[in-house]
């Protein structure tokens, strides 16, 4: 139960503590015209309080009310700085071996060489403190301190949890020596950051005449009452989102999981992982260097921040926006012409959208979006250059109702919008307004100048799923004892058709089947239908980038899952297992004995990040 307090005491004590400090108040916080006691002729100083106390701050909790961050008493001892420190000693007193110690301590020490003698102060447990209070005497050169602090009770949803401002001044010194310009864009303070307001309350005021002595005599104006902050129960699933980091570990790339009924986001995954506390704690600094360091950018939010092309996963979208304009029917049927397009696998031929989404065929919808570019309206019969524009510019307005090529409004403080080209953009990147759809056909496997996040990657499989609506994805399902943000209440609907999203499921659903492109991860031996679309995107710079979007149940959705692993190869072997291992876990609540080998195997490479 949280702490109330009688509101006479509550005053007292602040005033005893603030007070005092009153002769050093900034103007903000006092009235420079004195007042007089018309009795005794007395004059009093005029102060004004301001009373925000973070020992009230709001709570956050995830979907089943179990509770992630709150602010609580915390243990910290500061080491002496001379003589040289007796670790085995130490360890004796804080009941850690040998090992501990010096690890702990390297944890604490922002960089390696540091100096002997550098302050380092240790988290202790209370039981651990207890201990050190108990051998005070002994130990006098040890300085046990408590303070209030933001606890985070799991060590999973770092970039969902966040920072507050104040707890992370640490943190923010380290990035901008590390890292300088890349700063701003490692700086994500998650929930914490972008419902401060929220969960800090309303600051109070208290207005006291106070004499030369401190003592109070009344006040000069009305108080105001300080506001507790309110709590957050966010969408998160907490044990679904640290069983999906264990997927995805060390290895870079993102997951995210959300209900498509309501746009919650239940596990939301931005790998390589870290633990919650590690951006605040005090003897972190050692592990935060080494994140500031690492070229893998694990402090960079990538289901939100990094843009990437999505690969095959958006013919769905190609499929739906041709379907419309009226290019290819539902019977459509092209053949694997090899010298349009190379083609990574032998399949049969692709007589309908159904087969062409179940192989995946690249030259398939590389014709797809030759009819929908080489389209000629009645009205531009004599100009194909204009015809051209005209139809990429349709092309790019229905897929930017998909809320691509802008930010979804996701409550984090920072998302990148993606990229659709324009015709425009071609224009001056080709130089000519005469540009052919042979020079921009790898927008019809996703590649090229397109750019999705993974959080479009997740919203688009949520609008196939529901048949061409959404509801923006957020992470807070409630403030206090009210509802989400209200615009997380507002329906989107897309330019399609929801006959048009009804055709791609089938094919979804054949991917999953004998002879689709992620059979091996198919659910249907636990009575689950997965309509899904993996993709492999084409890599320059290393091994390909693995991809997958999927639903389950086909005919209910339930959960979407979005998986993007960096040079990882095929969506198909690396991504495709990691979401329906979260898909079984979330609607079955456990893992198939079939697949416990499988899913050991994924931990182990995640855990060894490949």
């Amino acid at each position: 139960m949280r702490r109330a307090f009688n509101a006479w005491n509550w005053r007292q004590n602040l005033l005893a503590v603030l007070v005092a400090l009153a002769a050093c108040s900034s103007p903000e916080q006092q009235n420079d015209a004195p007042a007089k006691d018309p009795t005794t002729g007395e004059v009093y100083a005029r102060r004004r309080v301001v009373v925000s106390d973070s020992l009230y701050r709001g709570r956050v909790l995830d979907r089943y009310d179990s509770v992630l961050v709150d602010t609580r008493l915390q243990y910290l001892l500061k080491l002496p700085r001379r003589p040289p420190l007796d670790t085995l000693a130490l360890g004796q007193l804080l009941g850690w071996d040998s090992v501990t110690v010096h690890r702990r301590i390297a944890d604490a020490l922002p960089y390696e060489e540091a100096p002997a003698g550098y302050p380092v102060q240790l988290s202790l447990t209370a039981a651990e403190a207890k201990r050190v209070r108990r051998d005070s005497t002994d130990w006098p050169n040890l300085t046990l301190t408590e303070r209030h602090q933001r606890a985070y009770t799991t060590s999973a949803g770092a970039a969902v949890l966040g920072y507050t401002g104040a707890e992370a001044q640490a943190f923010f010194r380290q990035a901008k020596r590390y890292r300088r310009g890349r700063f701003y864009r490692l700086r994500s303070g998650g929930v914490e950051t972008y419902y401060n307001g929220l969960l800090t309350g309303h600051r109070g005021y208290l207005h006291p005449l106070v004499d030369a002595k401190g003592k109070e005599h009344g006040t000069w104006a009305r108080d105001t009452t300080f506001q507790q902050g309110q709590d957050l129960h966010l969408t998160i699933d907490v044990k679904l989102q640290a069983y999906a980091e264990k997927l995805l570990g060390n290895r870079k790339g993102y997951l995210v999981a959300l209900d498509p009924r309501t746009g919650e986001i239940l596990c939301f995954v931005s790998a390589p992982v870290y633990k919650a506390a590690t951006l605040t704690a005090p003897d972190q600094a050692g592990v935060r260097a080494k994140l500031l360091e690492s070229e893998d950018m694990p402090l960079l939010n990538r289901p939100a921040m990094l843009a990437n092309p999505p690969g095959s996963v958006f013919k769905l979208v190609n499929a739906a926006v041709a379907l419309q304009m009226g290019a290819i029917s539902t019977s459509t049927s092209f053949r694997c012409d090899q010298s349009l397009i190379s083609c990574v696998h032998r399949h049969p031929q692709a007589q309908s959208l159904t087969l062409g989404l179940k192989y995946s065929c690249n030259p398939y919808f590389y014709q797809v979006l030759r009819n929908v570019i080489n389209r000629t309206p009645d009205s531009l019969a004599l100009d194909s250059a204009a015809a051209r524009h005209a139809n990429l510019a349709l092309w790019r307005r229905y897929a930017r109702s998909f809320g691509l090529d802008s930010v979804l409004g996701v409550d984090i403080p920072r998302e990148a919008p993606g990229f659709l080209p324009t015709p425009a953009y071609y224009d001056k990147a080709r130089r000519t307004p005469f540009w052919t759809y042979r020079s921009i056909y790898s927008l019809s496997i996703g590649q090229g100048e397109i750019n999705l996040t993974g959080l479009q990657m997740a919203n688009m499989a949520a609008i196939v799923a529901n048949r061409g609506w959404y509801y923006t994805p957020h992470l807070v399902r409630s403030i206090g004892a009210g509802g989400p943000l209200p615009r997380f209440t507002e329906k989107h609907h897309t330019l399609i058709d929801s006959a048009n999203f009804a055709a791609l499921v089938p094919g979804m659903v054949a991917v999953m089947q004998r002879g689709g492109t992620a059979d091996a991860s198919s659910l249907a031996d636990v009575g689950i239908t997965v309509a899904g679309k993996t993709g492999t995107v084409e890599n320059d710079e290393g091994d390909d980038h693995a991809a997958f979007v999927g639903f389950a149940p086909a005919d209910n959705p339930q959960i979407v899952v979005a998986v993007y692993v960096e040079n990882a190869g095929f969506g198909a072997t690396a991504a495709a297992p990691c979401a329906v291992l979260v898909m079984e876990k979330y609607l079955r609540g456990s893992i198939a004995p079939r697949r416990k080998r499988w899913e050991a195997r994924i931990r182990r490479r995640a855990q060894n990040g490949y």
